[in-house]
């Protein structure tokens, strides 16, 4: 199983569609306190549809007990990284860790001792990035097509 985890997301949507995506892929969904947003959100709710039921969602008080429970290699994705997400060999039990809708990841999570590697996701020249819940999909997808997509239809 795959591990997404967002760093003090902002925006319900964004996490709610998350929440699709996880119930979509079978990967785990791991939400960083202090959150943007209630749980109960309607919007939350509303991204993530019907969803919330078949996701397997888990929010934590800070950072370090997020990635405790990343079994495999965190991979941080930033903007201001060198090495491309493509060109990483991902593993059964990863985590793809992300930041802030506004700010990205912070250098206090940039700099976690249980990240391996921080890698970007290729964009044109000039833009600042891509939504939150578009990367999380991008990489996730890509890294679960690379272990071959198990226990996928």
């Amino acid at each position: 199983m795959l591990h997404l985890v967002f760093f003090e997301p902002e925006i319900p949507g964004n996490s709610g569609a998350a929440i699709r995506l996880s119930a979509c892929t079978g990967a785990m969904l791991h939400l960083v306190e202090p959150l943007g947003f209630d749980m109960d959100d309607a919007k939350l709710r509303r991204a993530g549809l019907d969803y919330h039921d078949l996701a397997h969602v888990v929010v934590h008080p800070d950072l370090d007990s997020a990635l405790a429970k990343v079994p495999g290699k965190v991979w941080a994705f930033t903007g201001h990284a060198k090495h491309m997400f493509t060109d990483v060999e991902y593993s059964d039990g990863d985590g793809l860790l992300f930041g802030r809708e506004s700010v990205g990841l912070s250098e206090e999570a940039l700099s976690h001792p249980r990240v391996n590697a921080h890698v970007r996701i290729h964009m044109t020249e000039g833009v600042r990035s891509l939504n939150l819940a578009n990367s999380a999909s991008i990489a996730l997808y890509h890294a679960w097509g690379s272990l071959g997509f198990p226990g996928g239809v």
